[in-house]
């Protein structure tokens, strides 16, 4: 089928139809789509809250990730001014355009309300579609970035103040493509399931975060107690943790410089830079990412089972980032503290990056550069179980890490189909500027 037709009528023959490349079966033999003026999907609304009906508790903000919020639920606090009586009423199922730039929206953003009605400042335009319009086709069609800025970027004009300088009617007076609405239902029903599938694995991935939390609080000894609050069945008869300091049961070693640039892909020897720990690695290293061709005497390399946490960070809390290598020859960059035990390294790693994040806090130092040393490091005071328990909640923690990954990774694939499905959802952009 060609990707360019011509409808029936007086004013299709004047404007050509478009065709996406991907379209529901029941629609492949139906009419193109038409580029035609957002006026002709969307009202301007103007009821205001002049009875007062809504108050402060009702005050919508619009967020570029959450869409139309109550900005108490969402912020905490209501920001609305002495008086909310000119503000906009915003009912379910309204579009909201916010003049308010982002970095990936430097235009403002456009969010249809999904919730209950409530109101929004005057810098908000709000809009309501005509019958023949879906307001969550036109809102996943502004969701993609490149659709939503090149709409708006001929409409806005810039202050000097970065504030947007358009007329509520005149943000209507763009084209978009659109087809006629049982599609648009269509595609609007199919991206929404989507979104809900994403949502749900996105709650589920941060209340096993939360999770993961609390049990660690649980697992390990409080400050001044000798044994946990909650214990596998099989340890509750071997009595109280040892205590040690962290240098009486490790050895300390230090990393060896590897430069950004010395980092190849193709490279001898796998290696880890110290800033990949905040960035790439949780408790346990498995696989390593990085890989350098420099002469293996000028690198220090790993044995299984060391813990590595950075000699530098931002914040005295984020430098507290323990990782336990389980491979024997990677290379440790400069600026990494290598942990070498006997004990059980992914235990450790845990155990550091939970309830002695605190205690390793409080020996680092600087401000606007935090700095972590091997002899601050050894004075940290632990309360360490015999080998097996020490085994048995490494392997209940790495557990759960492993199931959060798996959901990273299925959120991932989530979103890449959900952007691919999008792309042949709707018309290309080389075929809409044809126009």
């Amino acid at each position: 089928m060609s990707s360019k037709t011509k409808a029936k009528g007086t004013k299709d023959e004047a404007t050509p139809s478009l065709i996406p490349k991907l379209r529901f079966p029941e629609f492949r033999d139906a009419d193109g789509w038409h580029v035609m003026k957002l006026n002709e999907l969307l009202f301007e609304t103007k009821q205001r809250n002049r009875t007062l009906e809504l108050g402060a508790a009702d005050v919508l903000s619009v967020s570029g990730e959450h869409g139309c919020v109550n900005q108490i639920e969402f912020m905490g606090r209501s920001y609305a001014g002495v008086t909310v009586k000119d503000y906009h009423i915003v009912e379910n199922g309204d579009i909201v355009y916010t003049k308010s730039p982002l970095k990936r929206n430097p235009y403002g953003i456009i969010k249809k309300n999904k919730g209950k009605r409530g109101i929004v400042s005057t810098l908000y335009a709000v809009y309501r579609p005509f019958p023949g319009c879906s307001a969550s086709y036109l809102e996943h069609f502004f969701s993609v970035d490149y659709n939503l800025n090149a709409y708006l970027q001929p409409l806005v004009k810039k202050g000097a103040k970065n504030d947007m300088k358009v007329n509520n009617a005149d943000v209507l007076k763009g084209d978009i493509c659109t087809p006629k609405l049982p599609e648009q239902q269509k595609i609007a029903s199919c991206l929404s399931s989507l979104d809900t599938l994403i949502t749900a694995h996105t709650q589920k991935l941060s209340a096993l975060k939360t999770y993961k939390n609390g049990l660690m609080q649980q697992l390990f000894p409080r400050e001044g107690e000798t044994v946990p609050r909650l214990r596998f069945p099989e340890f509750r008869v071997d009595g109280e943790w040892e205590e040690n300091r962290l240098g009486a049961v490790a050895t300390f070693f230090k990393g060896k410089g590897i430069s950004k640039s010395e980092i190849v892909s193709d490279g001898l020897h796998p290696c880890i830079r110290y800033g990949e720990l905040y960035t790439r690695y949780g408790e346990v290293i498995d696989e390593v990412y990085s890989r350098t061709d420099l002469a293996a005497g000028d690198l220090f390399f790993s044995r299984s089972n060391d813990v590595i946490i950075p000699g530098s960070g931002e914040t005295k809390l984020d430098i507290a980032k323990a990782s336990c290598v389980m491979n024997d020859n990677v290379a440790l960059g400069g600026d990494l503290n290598v942990i070498r035990t006997e004990h059980n390294g992914i235990f450790l790693s845990y155990y550091l990056n939970g309830p002695k994040k605190y205690d390793i806090a409080k020996v680092a130092q600087g401000d606007s550069v935090v700095h972590l040393y091997p002899s601050q490091l050894e004075k940290i005071v632990l309360i360490l179980p015999k080998e097996p328990e020490q085994q048995r909640i490494a392997s209940c923690l790495t557990s759960l890490d492993d199931l959060m990954t798996a959901l990273v990774k299925m959120l991932e694939t989530l979103k890449t189909h959900k952007k691919a499905l999008m792309q042949g959802l709707f018309p290309s952009q080389i075929e809409r500027t044809r126009f």
